[in-house]
């Protein structure tokens, strides 16, 4: 490191440097004494000294640490800035952190204002619920809402019969099902022929995997799924699987010879 009488052209000392970069001395003193950002040159008097390439090198160290990398990770991200194809490929790399953050705050604030809407709507105030909610948007599950929808018991019964990655793949299965129904319904599809009995039976087989054979929560499930007017997409399409499947899950019934809405009556 060079060393110097005095402050000379082109160098600056770490109060300029903190001044111009909106940070700290201490800050800097810390990174220079984390081996992260040191100085340039230092005076005889044991100033430090820094040059305009460090002010590049500090944005970049700045930079990465607003988009929560760790010092840590910062060593080992830097990047040698020789050239002006060096400067760039750091731009590109902080601009593409950025968009990333960018969709994070978009998604989390999206978040915010769903679960807003969702708490003015409850009559009261339930943590538990609340947490649902929050897990399920975090999951991007689109019919989250159908958590307020639910009783305790029922809620209680998926937090047991579900973790995240089941949860996320029975509500994969179940929407690509539903899917299908529209289409079948659209297209006219009969329910006696054996292309929507194929289906219902499916789709029986999900409600039996929710409920874990418990057939006393199916008088529970008919009273969510009843759904006179659609107040989203999501209803809109339930409203239309229910009215298809109604006429569709009799004849499958009467085929197997039992009842069983019937039987929890």
């Amino acid at each position: 490191m060079a060393k110097y009488r005095a402050i000379p052209d082109g160098y600056m000392t770490v109060g300029e440097v903190a001044k111009k970069m909106g940070t700290t001395v201490r800050t800097l003193q810390y990174y220079d004494k984390e081996g992260l950002f040191s100085p340039s040159a230092e005076s005889e008097g044991g100033r430090r000294l820094y040059t305009n390439k460090d002010l590049v090198i500090l944005h970049q160290i700045m930079s990465l640490k607003s988009l929560g990398f760790s010092l840590d990770d910062i060593k080992q991200c830097l990047i040698s800035l020789e050239t002006p194809t060096d400067v760039a490929n750091v731009l590109t790399e902080q601009a593409d952190g950025i968009r990333s953050k960018i969709e994070q705050l978009k998604a989390s604030l999206t978040a915010i204002e769903q679960l807003k809407a969702e708490v003015l709507q409850m009559q009261t105030v339930n943590f538990k619920r609340y947490a649902d909610i929050i897990v399920n948007l975090q999951m991007e599950n689109d019919s989250y809402y159908l958590i307020k929808r639910f009783d305790d018991d029922t809620l209680d019964h998926i937090r047991n019969q579900f973790d995240r990655e089941s949860g996320l793949d029975f509500m994969d299965r179940f929407n690509c099902l539903s899917n299908e129904i529209v289409q079948l319904q659209k297209e006219n599809v009969l329910p006696e022929s054996e292309t929507c009995q194929r289906v219902v039976k499916e789709y029986w087989g999900l409600i039996m995997e929710f409920t874990n054979g418990d057939m006393s929560m199916l008088p529970k499930l008919m009273e969510i799924g009843n759904i006179d007017t659609a107040a989203n997409a999501w209803e809109e399409r339930q409203k239309i699987v229910n009215d298809y499947l109604g006429p569709a899950l009799q004849v499958y019934f009467s085929k197997l010879g039992v009842n069983p809405f019937e039987e929890v009556e």
